[in-house]
C-alpha cells in the first residue's frame, strides 16, 4: 500500500533539544543529587516521560522535579533549541505533495508547541498528539494510532519517524513501516538494534523513500 501518512517524533528527530535536555536534567539532578551525574548518565534519561525518569531516581521528590525540569527548560528553550539540516527543506516538500503529517512526542504541548513555532514547522502538521493527549506513552502504540485516527489514515499506509527506541517500537506496536535517524544522540548503531525499516542518514532521504523527488 501506498504510505501517505508521516508521522514524526519532535525532540532529536526534527529540531536538535538536545543540548536543552541535558541541560534541564543536569540543572534538576544537581539541585536534587548534586555530584552524581554527568553528561554521559543523563543520555538514557532521553526518550521517557520525565515521570518515569525521576520516579526512577528519587520517587519521593518525583513530581517536584519534573516541575523543576519544565521551569528551566522553558526559560532557556530559544536560546538551546535549533532545527536538524534538511528538516525544513524535506517537511515542506512533503506537504507540498500532499502527505498527512503528524507529530508524536512525549513532551507536553506547551513545549511541544514553542519548538514548532521557533523552527517556523508548525504550519505543516495537520495533527500534533502530546503526552497530555494520551494515557499511555511511546512505546506504546496508543500515541501513534491516535494520531493514525485523527488523520484519517491505517498504521499499513504510515510511516513513524523517529530518534530513540521508544518511536521504532511505537510504531512496530502500531503495525506502521519506521525509519530511524542517524544523527540520533544515542548513536546509530544503537537505534539500528531495534530494527527500523530503513535509517536515515539525513532528513532528506525520507524523500525518495516515499517517492517525492
Amino acid at each position: 500500500m501506498k504510505r501517505t501518512t508521516i508521522l514524526f517524533d519532535l525532540d532529536g528527530t526534527l529540531i536538535n533539544t538536545n543540548e536543552l535536555i541535558i541541560e534541564s536534567f543536569l540543572h534538576t539532578l544537581h539541585h536534587y543529587k548534586p555530584g552524581e551525574y554527568s553528561r554521559e548518565k543523563v543520555l538514557p534519561f532521553i526518550g521517557p516521560t520525565l515521570y518515569e525518569t525521576f520516579n526512577s531516581v528519587h520517587p519521593e521528590k518525583a513530581d517536584e522535579m519534573v516541575k523543576v525540569y519544565r521551569k528551566f527548560n522553558h526559560e532557556q528553550h530559544d536560546a538551546l533549541v535549533t532545527e536538524f539540516a534538511t528538516v525544513y527543506e524535506t517537511v515542506e516538500k512533503l506537504h507540498a505533495a500532499g502527505y498527512k503529517l503528524g507529530i508524536v512526542t512525549t513532551k507536553i504541548r506547551d513545549t511541544v508547541n514553542m519548538g514548532l513555532k521557533l523552527t517556523k514547522l508548525d504550519r505543516f502538521f495537520d495533527v500534533v498528539v502530546t503526552l497530555d493527549d494520551v494515557e499511555h506513552a511511546k512505546p506504546h502504540p496508543e500515541p501513534v494510532l491516535k494520531a493514525l485516527n485523527l488523520l484519517g489514515s491505517k498504521p499499513e499506509e504510515a510511516i513513524m519517524v523517529g530518534d530513540n527506541h521508544h518511536d521504532i517500537e511505537a510504531g512496530q506496536n502500531a503495525g506502521t513501516m519506521t525509519a530511524g535517524v542517524a544523527w540520533t544522540i544515542k548513536g546509530r548503531e544503537y537505534l539500528a538494534s531495534y530494527h527500523p525499516d530503513v535509517m536515515l542518514e539525513q532528513m532528506s532521504d525520507l524523500l525518495p523513500v516515499v517517492g517525492v523527488e
